[in-house]
């Protein structure tokens, strides 16, 4: 289990990243969504040793993660929303080196773990292709890759589908999904739908803030007979609601704005209640926490 205490973060200049998180995270897939700017990014990195926390704690298993970095270096994988590569080394190459630099210094254990990684990952048949040619999607399964070496306890992962094609996407995601329930694993993003995929509990959060947090079919379950939707033909009739109703989202229908409105009960107006969803959750919470 990792527990989050009151984490906050205060950037020079005044800008507040993290106000006070608290979060009881279980082995398996959890999922950290919210805007660009959310804090999320702060977050994982106070978790991956990188950031100093102004306040709080965050313990795993009762590690004190940020009392000793070593150890939680040790423990950690981590593929952050941007990671560097020797682009004239083969995939291989690189894990090799970087599971030297992990403590494996065994050269049969090595070699084992490396070719079973590049198996995991898909990468065999391009394991000796230089990092420098691979696809945006091939990158970010060889983040995994090395993610994974010596057997983490904690892995931290960050906005890892950002600008994949849809099938790289696929791909990623049928590998997150393989990996242990035996673990930790977060997922910080910014797409509802990866979360919906694959995680069991999720959070929001938005300028700093804990908005929310659970299991995603119960938050959904939360909002049922309580979303409707109607498509509008003029601008003056989409004013008119959004001072009348709280706007969920809105969206593109045939070239029509369709919007989505929460209601306690039928508004009328030719509105007609909406199965809910995950986005609905995410933007009905990121509504009603707006700033003034």
């Amino acid at each position: 289990m990792l527990s989050i205490r009151n984490l906050a973060k205060t950037y020079p200049g005044g800008v507040r990243a993290l106000r006070d998180v608290s979060l009881e995270i279980p082995p398996g897939m959890f999922g950290l969504i919210g805007p660009n700017g959310a804090g999320k990014s702060t977050l994982m990195k106070i978790l991956a040793t990188l950031l100093e926390p102004d306040t709080g704690s965050a313990t795993l298993d009762g590690l004190d993660l940020v009392a000793n970095k070593d150890e939680t270096r040790r423990l950690l994988g981590y593929l952050p929303q941007e990671f560097g590569v020797y682009p004239k080394m083969s995939a291989v190459d690189m894990l090799r080196h970087l599971a030297v630099m992990k403590g494996i210094t065994k050269s049969g254990e090595r070699k084992e773990i490396v070719e079973g990684l590049l198996q995991q990952t898909n990468l065999w048949d391009v394991r000796k292709k230089a990092l420098g040619g691979y696809s945006g999607g091939m990158k970010q399964r060889f983040g995994i890759a090395q993610a994974l070496l010596a057997n983490p306890r904690l892995i931290i992962v960050d906005e890892p589908t950002a600008g994949l094609d849809p099938a790289e996407r696929n791909r990623f995601l049928n590998l997150l999904s393989s990996i242990g329930r035996n673990v930790v694993v977060i997922l910080s993003t910014h797409i509802v739908e990866d979360v919906r995929e694959l995680c069991s509990r999720m959070a929001i959060i938005s300028s700093g803030e804990l908005l929310l947090e659970g299991v995603p079919v119960e938050t959904i379950d939360a909002l049922k007979g309580r979303v409707w939707r109607k498509v509008v033909g003029t601008e003056a009739e989409r004013e008119a609601i959004e001072k009348a109703f709280p706007v969920i989202s809105m969206h593109l229908v045939g070239g029509l704005q369709e919007l989505r409105i929460y209601s306690e009960q039928s508004p009328g107006q030719g509105f007609a209640g909406a199965e809910a969803d995950l986005e609905d959750v995410y933007f009905h919470h990121l509504t009603r926490h707006r700033p003034n």
